[in-house]
């Protein structure tokens, strides 16, 4: 009877204390529970100060990836810098290259044939052209695309460019690269060394168009000697693969064979002859290999560039303006409005105003002759029409 009731008194010790170790565990539990909450609740209020602080309706994806992206665009900035110089030459460089072959290979190579036509003809048109490539690559290098002003009632615009500060007119944007705002700027160009601008667009796109006319001209001109030299298999081979380690060893091979380990005379004569070429026909063989190829690639490079420059200015926008555009017409499409640039006069009428022709300029005089003449508008501010229901969705 006593171990029982002892046993029966020990049951409720222990019960008591698996209660006891249970609300300490509960307290701790709560006490864990509070402090991440307050952890939580301070991680909540730095985000809210964060966001409050850094908050602008202008906000976007675009701008997130901006922003993301700036130091990428950091370092183009920087880039496009050292190399546009170098670009320059390079372009002066590859363009006397194929005007220097004009004259010591084309025409001496119709002159023997006697196509006194055809050289007459090379003469004014090739001329006419290299005339107009030199007139604006350098006047699209050397002339200022154009800045706003840094007074603001001169430009008569409330609006303010948030890089440089400055007053910022109508079609106005900043070029990291100059930094500082270009009149209606289209892009920076690395092979001008400048932004191209309101004051110097028709010189960059006149250029692309006579230059790209040039390498087409020059392609026609040159194939009937491009084609006698290329497709002459054997002429082609040795020229390519002359004084290589392939060629050499085949020919000190078939050498050995016939004349034991010993080289004959001729032999040799004929591996520094580099496989049957002299060193004249086999460089004069790469040089006109070298000036089709070049005028092929950049024909079909610079085309493009054109096609798409062309388009832009059919439709009477700049490279920024067109992602612009492009945006302005998705979010009106949300609310049934169709979108219209308002700098778009017709494919006509907007070659015309980017041309300047007006005021008594022609095409043929102001065109296909070179000219200094400036554009119809000031830069600063623009003829335009507003879209139908065009609902504002932010400062422009």
């Amino acid at each position: 009877m006593n171990e029982t009731t002892s046993v029966q008194r020990k049951k409720p010790t222990n019960l008591t204390m698996g209660r006891g170790d249970y609300n300490q565990h509960s307290v701790e539990s709560k006490i864990r529970r509070t402090c991440c909450q307050k952890i939580l609740e301070y991680f909540r209020m730095i985000r809210f100060s964060l966001r409050a602080l850094t908050y602008n309706s202008f906000t976007s994806k675009s701008i997130v990836l901006d922003t993301a992206m700036e130091p990428i665009f950091w370092i183009v900035d920087r880039l496009s810098r050292k190399i546009g110089p170098i670009m320059v030459v390079l372009v002066v460089v590859l363009t006397t290259y194929v005007v220097s072959f004009f004259y010591i290979i084309l025409l001496p190579y119709l002159w023997n044939r006697g196509q006194f036509g055809v050289i007459t003809f090379h003469w004014f048109f090739g001329h006419w052209l290299l005339v107009n490539i030199v007139f604006h690559y350098y006047k699209g290098v050397t002339t200022p695309p154009g800045e706003p002003p840094q007074i603001l009632s001169d430009t008569n615009v409330a609006t303010i460019c948030k890089r440089c500060v400055g007053p910022k007119p109508p079609r106005t944007h900043h070029c990291s690269v100059c930094n500082h705002c270009i009149l209606k700027m289209d892009h920076h160009c690395p092979w001008l060394n400048n932004c191209v601008g309101h004051f110097n667009h028709r010189y960059f796109m006149l250029f692309c168009i006579y230059m790209w006319l040039g390498t087409l001209y020059v392609c026609i001109s040159v194939w009937d000697i491009f084609a006698e030299e290329f497709f002459d298999a054997k002429k082609t081979f040795y020229s390519f693969f002359s004084g290589g380690l392939l060629l050499k060893t085949i020919e000190v091979y078939k050498a050995t064979q016939t004349n034991g380990t010993t080289l004959s005379p001729e032999t040799v004569e004929k591996l520094k002859n580099m496989g049957g070429l002299s060193f004249s026909d086999g460089m004069y063989h790469k040089v006109v290999c070298l000036e089709f190829f070049l005028c092929i690639g950049v024909m079909i490079a610079l085309g493009a560039l054109t096609a798409w420059h062309a388009r832009l200015i059919c439709r009477g926008e700049t490279s920024v303006e067109k992602h612009i555009n492009d945006d302005e017409r998705k979010r009106l499409k949300k609310v049934n409005v169709i979108y219209k640039n308002p700098y778009d006069f017709g494919a006509r009428e907007n070659w015309r105003i980017f041309l300047g022709l007006g005021e008594g300029r022609t095409f043929t005089r102001h065109v296909l002759l070179p000219s200094s003449h400036l554009p119809l508008e000031n830069g600063l501010e623009w003829h335009y029409q507003v879209t139908k229901g065009y609902i504002c969705n932010k400062y422009p």
